[in-house]
């Protein structure tokens, strides 16, 4: 059911004068997820016409941009992803794990995307790895599903990892499962302390290695002793790193991920009005308590889509990485040792169909199977129904 209003709606009604007052400022990728979402399910991609083999119904569909920053293209590609991560789950229990980086490493952040952002998994990866394999926490090899979010709930620049951590791990020398307590994986005092030195380390080497850009209010920081100077505070502020208690069950765990892995910077459903006075949405204030913490707030039109295109990500970086026994190049065998040392049994595989899956929705007026009678090319619409054939309805959604 389409949203009463969409990011889509916003773009094509203010993208055209925002791309014209900002020419030269916004980069390639930027504008090409505008176009995205502007053109998304809409003739402009193309598409097909659906007919109901039984009462005739018909329907046009038009195709989706797939753009990953699309609030509604993620919810079929989350569906994927988790179908094939299922197999991946462990009778244990799952903890969620989250790093942040300081305000002040947000800035540089902002203007190196790419090379901190990257930073940000590895050095909160090699975090909680060093500390679960020393053999005063949990001493074994974990697991770890991380994905980046770079917002807060109000669209500011709020980098942070979420990661989820099946509660235990193979011992170092691969003969045993090691679980952890039942409410307690890591301590994060501990895992704050060296991330923060992983992280400052790491960051000055991009520095000394050239690595990182500074321009406009930040240009200064380009001398060795101005960035020393801006990390300074940071380097004795405590950097906090949360732990949430475990999931209930495997399938809790499948849920969280549904809602995280696909995440956009704000979701068609979040928006309240969009007119002259600008864009009103639903947004979480964490300082507040449980009960007030859900505020609404309105944004001139211009800085709502400033916001949300600073969260487009660099070409090709990978916002969803696995590390540890779930590492891409080892996890089947480490699973499956995994597996063997819990003393359960790998999952069975299901049978291929002897036919492609269909994923197309039933018929809205009688659940009858919708097949489809023409599809046609980009910018192009479909032909009306004919009017011969009193048995099909010319209405669409």
């Amino acid at each position: 059911m389409r949203a009463d209003h969409e990011v889509a709606d916003i773009f094509r009604s203010a993208g055209p004068a925002y791309r014209a007052a900002h020419a030269g400022h916004l980069s390639l990728g930027q504008l090409k997820v505008m176009t995205a979402i502007e053109n998304c399910r809409t003739a402009a991609l193309g598409g097909h016409v659906e007919a109901c083999d039984d009462c005739g119904h018909w329907r046009i569909a038009y195709n989706s941009c797939r753009n990953r920053h699309c609030p509604k293209c993620q919810g079929a590609a989350a569906r994927t992803w988790l179908e094939a991560r299922e197999a991946d789950l462990l009778p244990v229990g799952y903890f969620h794990v989250v790093f942040t980086v300081p305000a002040e490493i947000a800035d540089i952040a902002w203007q190196n995307k790419a090379v901190v952002y990257d930073l940000l998994f590895r050095a909160a990866a090699d975090t909680m790895l060093t500390i679960a394999a020393d053999p005063r926490h949990l001493g074994a090899r974990i697991g770890i599903t991380a994905v980046l979010h770079t917002w807060g709930s109000a669209l500011t620049h709020h980098p942070h990892v979420h990661m989820i951590v099946p509660g235990g791990g193979i011992a170092l020398d691969g003969t045993r499962w090691i679980s952890s307590r039942p409410a307690f994986l890591l301590p994060v005092r501990v895992l704050g302390a060296l991330f923060r030195r992983l992280f400052l380390a790491r960051l000055m080497a991009l520095f000394d290695a050239g690595k990182l850009s500074f321009f406009g209010a930040m240009a200064g920081l380009a001398t060795r002793k101005a960035f020393l100077r801006h990390l300074s505070p940071i380097r004795k502020k405590r950097w906090v790193v949360y732990a949430k208690p475990p999931f209930a069950g495997p399938q809790a765990v499948l849920a969280y991920l549904s809602r995280y892995t696909h995440r956009v910077a704000i979701s068609n459903r979040r928006l309240l009005a969009f007119d002259e006075t600008g864009v009103t949405f639903r947004y979480k204030d964490y300082r507040r308590g449980e009960a007030e913490r859900q505020q609404v707030m309105t944004l001139a039109t211009d800085e709502f889509i400033r916001r949300f295109l600073i969260h487009v990500l660099p070409r090709g970086f990978h916002r969803i990485r696995h590390y540890g026994l779930l590492a891409s190049s080892t996890h089947k065998d480490a699973l499956a040792l995994a597996r063997s040392l819990l003393g359960v049994a790998a999952p069975v595989g299901e049978p291929e169909p002897d036919e492609p899956t269909d994923h197309r929705s039933p018929c809205p007026c009688c659940g009858g199977h919708m097949t489809i009678i023409e599809a046609f090319a980009r910018w192009c619409q479909p032909r009306a129904p004919p009017q011969s054939a009193g048995s099909i309805r010319a209405n669409t959604p």
